[in-house]
């Protein structure tokens, strides 16, 4: 009896481990398979490469809602979402069809190019101490074009941005799928920034875990937009924590959100605001709701729903990220703040 107990509880435990694995099969032109294709969740830690055979087993979690990417040079990338990890996943990637960008060189630009990675810099990394201390190590790989019509500045990169985060011990291949700084005149300077954002997919990799590496880390999560969708989820409120405000007036979060979660999903539903509490000094079109948000009685920032509805995730990513905007010191924290969204899971 006691070698049949044994054995169920060995299968049982087997069957919840395959659960959390997700394996397949990649191949490329004329179904050859390839080896070395990186295969990562976005935002995560979670990463490996294809073996000879094109073959690939990685760590999966479903309610997550990480997305995928394949990436492999000379190839699409592809980005995957809605998995099932129940049956192989097997992907035949496509041959590139892009060719390298052309670099012209303008003799009339305005600013150089020192200045334009001085710029980039400030809006991708960040200007904390943490950012200080993170290098990219292949901007040469980075092109800049700034539309003097439009009075935008974007960046690009045809290869993975390879950063080095020696404050948090993380290394970040980053694939800048979008970069872009808007002015209100002919400038590079930041006090003439009108509006910027920068999108992408990112793959952490653990380089230093030491003491204070993993101080410094809990620092950066904390006051994190991370943190809030988690503590939104949660409905973790206090003054250690996060507070809501309109005015300097403290007001109570559960009657603004309406929180229903089902397993490791989080439906969030914003109440209608109150005619008058909306202050809306930076005129952003269509506002829902615009609240401030103090965290640990210290740091203050401010959240604009662009949207009444959204979902939270397990790691405290969420469904509608473009139409929720932050600012003051939460907006601070950039890819020289980031964390895996799997940090402290």
């Amino acid at each position: 009896m006691k070698n049949l107990y044994l054995f169920l509880f060995l299968f049982f435990s087997i069957s919840i481990f395959s659960q959390g694995i997700l394996k397949g099969k990649i191949t490329g032109k004329d179904n050859i398979p390839l080896e070395g294709v990186n295969v990562y969740f976005d935002g995560t830690t979670f990463a490996t490469v294809s073996d000879a055979n094109g073959d690939y087993s990685i760590r999966y979690e479903p309610n997550s809602n990480s997305v995928l990417v394949v990436s492999f040079m000379g190839y699409e990338r592809e980005y995957l979402s809605g998995l099932d990890n129940t049956k192989p996943l097997n992907i035949k990637l496509t041959v590139s069809k892009n060719q390298l960008k052309e670099v012209v060189i303008n003799k009339k630009e305005l600013f150089t190019r020192a200045q334009k990675l001085k710029l980039f810099r400030e809006y991708f990394l960040g200007q904390t101490k943490n950012a200080k201390s993170t290098v990219i190590y292949n901007e040469d790989d980075i092109q800049f074009k700034y539309d003097k019509k439009n009075l935008i500045f974007t960046a690009s990169s045809d290869k993975p941005l390879v950063i080095v985060n020696s404050s948090l011990g993380y290394k970040i291949n980053y694939e800048l799928v979008g970069f872009e700084i808007a002015f209100d005149k002919v400038s590079i300077n930041s006090k003439d920034v009108i509006n910027n954002f920068y999108q992408g997919v990112s793959r952490f990799e653990e380089v230093n875990n030491s003491a204070e590496n993993l101080a410094r880390r809990e620092k950066a999560f904390q006051g994190s937009q991370v943190q809030f969708f988690r503590n939104l989820a949660n409905r973790e409120w206090g003054a250690d924590k996060f507070l809501l405000y309109s005015d300097s007036h403290n007001i109570d979060p559960n009657a603004r959100f309406t929180i229903s979660k089902k397993d490791d999903l989080v439906k969030v539903e914003i109440l209608p605001q109150p005619k008058g509490e909306i202050k809306n000094e930076e005129n952003i079109s269509d506002i829902v709701a615009s609240y401030k948000v103090m965290f640990n009685n210290s740091e203050s920032s401010k959240i604009v729903f662009l949207t009444n509805n959204f979902s939270i995730y397990k790691y405290g990513n969420n469904s509608d990220i473009n139409n929720i905007l932050f600012l003051g010191k939460i907006a601070e924290k950039k890819v020289g703040d980031l964390l895996p969204l799997n940090y402290g899971m």
